[in-house]
C-alpha cells in the first residue's frame, strides 16, 4: 500500500513537471487503494458466508433424504399396526410438511438469522397465507374431519356429486385433497373441504346391497307365470340363491301399455353390477322362451284409400 502511495506521489510529481494536473490521477489511485483495503477487510466475512451457503445446501439435501426416511418408517409402522390407509396417507403428508418447515427454520438460523426474526417472519407469513388461502385451510380442516368421522376409507366407492358424475373409488386421502379413480380410470381430485360439506353416498360401505329390477310385460301375458319365472331365476343365480328369506317378486304398476313386474334381492356388494347385468339377460331369455312379450313403444300408421 505504501509503495503504491509513493508511486502515486511520483506520478503526480512527474505530471506537475510536465505541466499537467495529476490530482485526478492521484485520487483515482487512492480510491483504488481504499477499495482494495475494503475487499481485504470483507473477504473473510464473504468467504465465511459462502461456506455457510454451501453447507446449508448440503444440509438441505441430506435433510430431505432423512425426512423421506423418517416418513417411510412412519408409514411402515402404521401399516404394521393396521392403521387405516387414509389415516396413513394423511399423517404422512402432514408429517412431511412439518419436517420440511423445521429443516428450513434450522437452515435459516445457521445462516445467521435470529430465531425471533424467523418466528416473526413465520407468524406474519402464516397470517398472510391464512388470509389468502382460506380455502386451503378449509381443505385441511375438512381432511381432519374426514379422518375423525370416517364417512369413507381408501378403497370405498363413493358418489359426491351424482348430477355432475363426481364418483369413483377412493385412491388417496391426503392433507388437503382426496383422489378418486373413476370406472374408466380417470383421476378425480376433490378438495377435502368440499367433501366434508357435501352429501356423500358410500356405495361399498356395507357387505350387501339391495338389487331391484323392473320389467314390463304385456297385458295379455300370464302374470303368475311371469312371477314364477322370475322366482326361479333368482333361486338359480349363484349370487342370489342364498337370500331366499328376503327375495321378493311383485307387480309394481299397471302402466299405460305394460304390467310392470319387479324383483328385489340382496346381493354381495362386489357382485352387484355383474349380478344385475346377468339377471337382465336371463329375464329376457326366459320370457322369450316362455312366450311372455315385453312391450315397447310402437307407432301404427293406417292408410285409408281415396274414394
Amino acid at each position: 500500500m505504501d509503495t503504491l502511495s509513493e508511486t502515486a506521489d511520483k506520478v503526480d510529481q512527474s505530471l506537475q513537471n510536465m505541466g499537467i494536473d495529476g490530482t485526478s490521477v492521484k485520487q483515482s489511485i487512492r480510491d483504488f487503494l481504499d477499495f482494495k483495503e475494503y475487499l481485504a477487510e470483507q473477504l473473510p466475512a464473504f468467504t465465511g458466508f459462502c461456506i455457510k451457503v454451501v453447507l446449508s445446501i448440503i444440509v438441505f439435501f441430506v435433510g430431505r433424504k432423512i425426512i423421506c426416511w423418517i416418513v417411510s418408517i412412519m408409514r411402515r409402522s402404521m401399516e404394521r399396526a393396521n392403521v387405516d390407509a387414509g389415516v396413513v396417507q394423511f399423517i404422512s403428508s402432514a408429517g412431511k410438511a412439518i419436517l420440511y418447515t423445521l429443516l428450513i427454520f434450522n437452515i435459516a438460523i445457521s445462516l445467521g438469522v435470529k430465531e425471533s426474526s424467523v418466528a416473526a417472519l413465520l407468524g406474519t407469513a402464516g397470517v398472510t397465507v391464512g388470509l389468502a388461502l382460506q380455502g386451503g385451510l378449509a381443505n385441511l380442516a375438512g381432511g381432519v374431519l374426514l379422518l375423525m368421522f370416517k364417512p369413507f376409507v381408501v378403497g370405498d366407492y363413493i358418489i359426491q356429486d351424482q348430477a355432475n358424475g363426481c364418483e369413483g373409488t377412493v385412491s388417496k386421502i391426503e392433507i388437503c385433497y382426496t383422489t378418486l379413480l373413476s370406472i374408466d380410470n380417470k383421476k378425480i381430485v376433490v378438495p377435502n373441504g368440499t367433501l366434508s360439506n357435501s352429501m356423500i353416498i358410500n356405495v361399498t360401505a356395507k357387505e350387501n346391497r339391495k338389487l331391484e329390477i323392473k320389467v314390463g310385460i304385456s297385458y295379455e301375458a300370464d302374470i303368475r307365470k311371469a312371477k314364477k319365472i322370475l322366482e326361479d331365476i333368482l333361486k338359480a343365480d349363484p349370487d342370489t340363491k342364498s337370500d331366499n328369506a328376503e327375495m321378493v317378486v311383485f307387480v309394481d304398476e299397471l302402466g299405460e301399455s305394460a304390467v310392470i313386474m319387479g324383483l328385489r334381492v340382496w346381493v354381495p356388494t362386489e357382485a352387484y353390477w355383474a349380478t344385475k347385468w346377468r339377471l337382465n339377460q336371463r329375464i329376457k331369455e326366459e320370457f322369450d322362451a316362455n312366450g311372455i312379450a315385453i312391450p315397447y313403444n310402437q307407432l301404427e300408421v293406417y292408410v285409408h284409400p281415396r274414394k
